[in-house]
């Protein structure tokens, strides 16, 4: 485990989104799922490319809060931009369970 400085960790901008559109992402070398995450009048809607495909179906994902970093540069994924990274976790299985805060909390509110 590498350890970083804690003024690195405050470097990293997470967010909390919600989910307003998914959609398969057949183009991705990866099975993913593309994402349109709504963090508030601050930041806006954002685009994620997710790999969540064992877990979740694009039509169950719409309104889910979700935690993203916001602040990496933007990544081209085949025809896709990706420009927030979603976070997730892996399962027993290594399936990626997405990172959801326990309660309601204003969109675009930052992980402290």
């Amino acid at each position: 485990m590498t350890e970083i400085a804690f003024d690195d960790f405050l470097k990293v901008d997470i967010r909390v989104g919600r989910i307003t559109r998914a959609e398969p992402f057949p183009e991705a070398r990866k099975p993913a799922l593309k994402l349109w995450i709504d963090f508030g009048p601050e930041i806006g809607e954002r685009k994620s490319s997710a790999q969540i495909t064992e877990r979740y179906a694009p039509e169950a994902l719409a309104g889910r809060l979700v935690l993203a970093v916001v602040n990496f540069p933007p990544r081209q994924i085949g025809p896709f931009r990706s420009e927030v990274l979603t976070l997730g976790l892996a399962d027993a299985d290594g399936a990626i369970v997405l990172v959801e805060p326990g309660m309601p909390v204003p969109l675009g509110s930052r992980l402290h």
